[in-house]
C-alpha cells in the first residue's frame, strides 16, 4: 500500500478526517428562547468514574449558548431512520422550526428526541477551549434509549451497518475487536454497556436528575 502525505492545511484536514467513521448525534438542550440543538459527530465517553462526556461545539453555536445557560445538556444517538433529522438540526434554520419538525420530550430539564437510538442528559461539569472550538465536559444523570440500527457518517456521506453485523450484533454472535486506550479488551464504551443490547426502551438514573 502506498501511503501519500497531505498538505498540512485546513483542506487536507478535512479530508482526512473524512475517513473516521463515527456516529451521528444531536446535542440539545434549553436557552432562553426555548431548545436548541445541532448535529454532532465529535462526541465521545470520556469516563467511567464518574460517567462524562465529552463533547466539541463551534464557539458560534446557538446550542453552545444554550448550554452555557443552563449548564445542561443531552447527546442523542441517531438510529438508522433519522437521517432527515440530522439534516434538520445541521441546518440554520431557526431554533423553533428544527423542533417543530421532529417529535422530543424533556428529561433531566434538557429536549431528548423521539426515536433515537440513545441518549444520555448531562450536567456541564467543565469546559476548555479548543481552537475555534469548546471541549464541554458534562457528567451522566440519566441516559436510556430504544434500540435499533445507528445512523453512521463517513466520507462526507450518510451510511448505515451491514445487515449481516447488525445480525450478529443483536444475536451476541459478533465478535469485538480491541477498545480504545483506557478502555482495555472488548468491553463497550460508557454509555454502551446498559444499552447495547436493549430489547426495548430501557430508562437509566446516574444521580440527582433534578436542576
Amino acid at each position: 500500500m502506498t501511503t501519500c502525505a497531505a498538505a498540512v492545511d485546513e483542506a487536507g484536514f478535512r479530508s482526512l478526517m473524512a475517513r473516521f467513521a463515527t456516529g451521528v448525534t444531536v446535542i440539545t438542550s434549553t436557552g432562553t428562547g426555548g431548545p436548541a440543538g445541532m448535529t454532532a459527530n465529535a462526541v465521545a465517553s470520556l469516563s467511567l468514574d464518574p460517567l462524562l462526556v465529552m463533547a466539541g461545539f463551534d464557539l458560534r453555536s446557538r446550542t453552545l449558548a444554550a448550554v452555557r445557560r443552563s449548564r445542561r445538556f443531552a447527546v442523542n444517538v441517531l438510529a438508522s431512520d433519522q437521517e432527515e433529522v440530522s439534516r434538520i438540526f445541521a441546518s440554520k434554520q431557526p431554533e423553533p422550526e428544527k423542533f417543530t419538525a421532529c417529535s422530543y420530550r424533556e428529561r433531566a430539564g434538557v429536549p431528548v428526541i423521539d426515536g433515537a437510538l440513545a441518549w444520555v442528559c448531562c450536567r456541564v461539569s467543565a469546559v476548555y477551549p479548543g481552537g475555534d472550538h469548546v471541549i464541554v465536559v458534562g457528567e451522566a444523570v440519566e441516559m436510556g434509549g430504544n434500540g435499533g440500527e445507528p445512523l453512521l457518517f463517513y466520507g462526507g456521506r450518510y451510511h448505515r451497518l451491514d445487515r449481516a453485523c447488525t445480525a450478529g450484533l443483536a444475536a451476541g454472535t459478533a465478535q469485538p475487536g480491541p477498545g480504545p486506550q483506557g478502555l482495555a479488551g472488548a468491553s463497550p464504551p460508557p454509555g454502551n454497556r446498559a444499552l447495547a443490547r436493549m430489547p426495548g426502551r430501557v430508562v437509566t438514573r446516574a444521580g440527582r436528575a433534578g436542576p
